[in-house]
């Protein structure tokens, strides 16, 4: 069962794709089985609603990827300051 923040998600999605679908009558359940569909992929993946996530690994391997491959400013490369 859905938390309440997951049900009122999954509430405001549904409703989206009912007005997507230009307001179609008898197709809730669809639009509600969808919905409940992309939720469960966003939590089975984690992902966030604002990607944070994504940031923070990003940020982790991109300071340590300099050093790691051993990269040099380009500077050094060129000789120019």
């Amino acid at each position: 069962m859905p938390t309440d923040q997951a049900h009122e998600w999954i509430k405001r999605r549904a409703y989206s794709l009912w007005e997507e679908a230009g307001r179609p009558n008898g197709r809730d359940q669809e639009h509600w089985n969808q919905a409940a569909a992309e939720r469960e992929d966003l939590e089975r993946t984690r992902a966030s609603v604002d990607g944070e996530e994504i940031l923070i690994k990003f940020r982790k391997k991109e300071s340590g990827l300099g050093k790691s491959a051993g990269l040099r400013p380009l500077s050094k490369l060129t000789g120019t300051r």
